[in-house]
C-alpha cells in the first residue's frame, strides 16, 4: 500500500452532532479501575454435519460485575451481557434454534444478514415467546463482513438492547482469506462493541434514563467492559467496530492522533484500503480498522477517545515484527447495473422527539408500504427533512439487503462509503441515493436505527416479491405480537 491521503475528517455535519442536542448525556470517567477488555467467547455449534452447521442462541438473564460493588443485572446471548460471537461461513448452512429465557417476548434479528423475510430475518413478525423457541435454517450467500445480532420486538426493542442483547457475528470467506489481514479471533482480530449506559446503584432503569430522541447514557462500554484495556501481543490489530448503542454518535480516534486503515464497511471489505486519524459511526454501523503499532515499545498505552473522553486502552506488549503491506487493491464490487425504465423510490426521514415519521406514517405491522421485484436494481432517494439548525443525523438501515452508497446531495459519498453497506448516517436535509437489489423473498423492515425512534413508529416495510413465485405472509399486529392467541 502507498502512502495514500490521510484523512482528518468526522464528514458528517457538525452542527446537527448529538452533542448538541438539548437532551444529550455527555460521556464521564467512572471510577472504575482499568481492567481486561471483555473479548466474548466464540459460539461452539452444537454440531457439525458436512456442510450443515447447528446453533444454539438464548436470550437469557443474568448479572454481570460492570462497576465496583453489586453486580449488574443484564441481558445476552449465551452469556449474562452481549453475547457470544458467532461465526458464519459462506456456503454453509445453518440451523438455529432460537431460545428466549427471558419473561417477556423478544425477537432475534440478524441485523446485516442477507436472508429471507420475515422469519429467519427476525423482525416483529417472528416474536420467541417466554420460555419458548424457535427454529431457522438458512444458507449464507454474502461476502465477509461484520454483522450483529439484537431484537427486534415492536415497541420493546430499545430496552432490551439496553438491557444487554447484542452480539457481534463474524462472517467469513475464501476470498477475504487469501487477504494479509489479522484474523487469530481474541489476539490480533477483536470485535469493539461501543455502547452507552448509566446505572442507578449499579442497575439499570430504562424507564428513568429514557428519551424518546434516543436514550443515552453516561459511562462508556466497549464489550461492556468500562476503563477496558486491551494487551496488545502483534504489531497489528483488526477492530471490527460495532455502534451498538441505542442513540450514541461515537467520534473515535487515538490519544496520540495514531493513524489506522479501515478495509471494511457494514456489508465486506471496501473496494480500496481507507486511512483516518479520526472515523465518526452512527447507530449500528460497523468499521473494520487495522491498527498498525510498528511505532511502538513494549510498555507504551494508546487509548482510544471518543470525542474528548477515553474509552479503552491499548497496551503495548512484546510483538514480533510484521512488514506485511496491504494491496492498495482489497477487492472488486461487482455494482450491479440499475434496472431500466423504473421510478427512483424516494422515502422521506421526518421529525424529531415523538413527531418522527417515515413518510409521513407510523409503522403498522400489518401495512406493506412498498414492493420490489427480486433482482431489480432500484435507486432509492433517503431524506432526512430536519433542519441543519436544531435537526439531527437519522441513520437509515434496510433489512434484507446490502446496498451501494451512490451520492450524498448529489456529491461523492464519503471516503469509506465506497463498499456494500446496511446502515447509512443522512444528514438534516441531506438526500443520500442508493442503489438497491433484494435477492431474497420477504417482508422487511426500513427504519430509522436510533432505537427510540425505531419503536416510535419511525419504521416501514417492503416485500421483495418474485413474479413466478407466490408467497403467503401473516403479518403480526402489535397485539398479537405482543399477546399470543392461546
Amino acid at each position: 500500500m502507498t502512502d495514500s491521503k490521510v484523512y482528518n475528517d468526522y464528514f458528517f455535519d457538525e452542527p446537527i452532532f448529538d452533542l448538541h442536542d438539548g437532551g444529550y448525556v455527555p460521556l464521564e470517567k467512572a471510577d472504575v479501575p482499568d481492567q481486561p477488555l471483555n473479548i466474548p467467547a466464540a459460539l461452539e455449534p452444537d454440531k457439525v454435519d458436512g456442510n450443515d452447521v447447528y446453533y444454539t442462541i438464548t436470550a437469557q438473564e443474568g448479572e454481570t460485575q460492570i462497576l465496583p460493588g453489586a453486580k449488574t443485572k443484564t441481558w445476552g446471548y449465551n452469556a449474562s451481557l452481549l453475547g457470544q460471537t458467532i461465526v458464519l461461513k459462506k456456503g454453509v448452512h445453518y440451523h438455529v434454534h432460537l431460545v428466549n429465557k427471558l419473561s417477556e417476548v423478544t425477537t432475534f434479528h440478524w441485523h446485516g444478514l442477507n436472508v429471507t423475510g420475515p422469519i429467519v430475518d427476525g423482525g416483529p413478525h417472528a416474536p420467541v415467546y417466554p420460555d419458548g423457541s424457535r427454529d431457522i435454517d438458512f444458507t449464507l450467500d454474502q461476502p465477509a463482513q461484520t454483522d450483529w445480532i439484537h431484537p427486534h420486538p415492536c415497541p420493546n426493542t430499545a430496552r432490551q438492547v439496553w438491557n444487554g442483547l447484542a452480539a457481534a457475528v463474524v462472517v467469513t470467506d475464501d476470498e477475504e482469506a487469501k487477504l494479509p489481514l489479522p484474523r487469530n479471533y481474541g489476539v490480533d482480530d477483536i470485535p469493539v462493541i461501543l455502547q452507552d449506559r448509566t446505572y442507578h446503584d449499579n442497575q439499570l432503569d430504562y424507564k428513568k434514563d429514557y428519551d424518546v430522541d434516543g436514550t443515552l447514557g453516561k459511562y462508556a462500554l466497549v464489550n461492556g467492559t468500562i476503563n477496558g484495556v486491551f494487551n496488545v501481543t502483534t504489531q497489528k490489530v483488526r477492530l471490527r467496530i460495532l455502534d451498538g448503542s441505542d442513540r450514541r454518535e461515537w467520534r473515535l480516534h487515538f490519544d496520540d492522533n495514531h493513524e489506522f486503515t479501515q478495509i471494511a464497511s457494514d456489508g465486506g471489505i471496501l473496494p480500496e484500503p481507507v486511512k483516518f486519524t479520526k472515523l465518526m459511526l452512527t447507530c449500528a454501523e460497523r468499521a473494520e480498522v487495522i491498527v498498525d503499532f510498528g511505532d511502538k515499545k513494549p510498555g507504551d498505552v494508546v487509548t482510544l477517545m471518543s470525542d474528548d473522553m477515553p474509552i479503552m486502552k491499548f497496551k503495548i506488549g512484546q510483538y514480533a515484527a510484521d512488514d506485511s503491506k496491504l494491496p492498495e487493491h482489497l477487492t472488486t464490487i461487482d455494482a450491479p447495473k440499475v434496472t431500466p425504465g423504473l421510478p427512483v423510490t424516494k422515502t422521506v426521514m421526518s421529525g424529531m422527539d415523538d413527531q418522527v415519521r417515515l413518510d409521513g406514517k407510523l409503522f403498522d405491522m400489518q401495512r406493506i408500504d412498498r414492493k420490489q421485484k427480486i433482482g431489480d436494481t432500484v435507486l432509492w432517494d433517503v431524506v432526512n427533512t430536519n433542519d441543519m439548525d436544531g435537526g439531527m443525523i437519522h441513520p437509515f438501515h434496510m433489512h434484507g439487503c446490502q446496498f451501494l452508497v451512490i451520492s450524498r446531495n448529489g456529491k461523492e459519498p464519503y471516503p469509506n462509503e465506497h463498499g456494500w453497506k446496511d446502515t447509512v448516517g443522512v444528514n438534516a436535509g441531506e438526500t443520500v441515493r442508493l442503489a438497491v437489489q433484494f435477492t431474497k423473498f420477504g417482508v422487511y423492515m426500513y427504519h430509522c436505527h436510533i432505537l427510540e425512534h425505531e419503536d416510535t413508529g419511525m419504521m416501514a416495510q417492503i416485500e421483495a416479491y418474485d413474479p413466478n413465485e407466490k408467497h403467503e405472509y401473516h403479518l403480526l399486529s402489535m397485539d398479537e405480537m405482543n399477546h399470543p392467541k392461546k
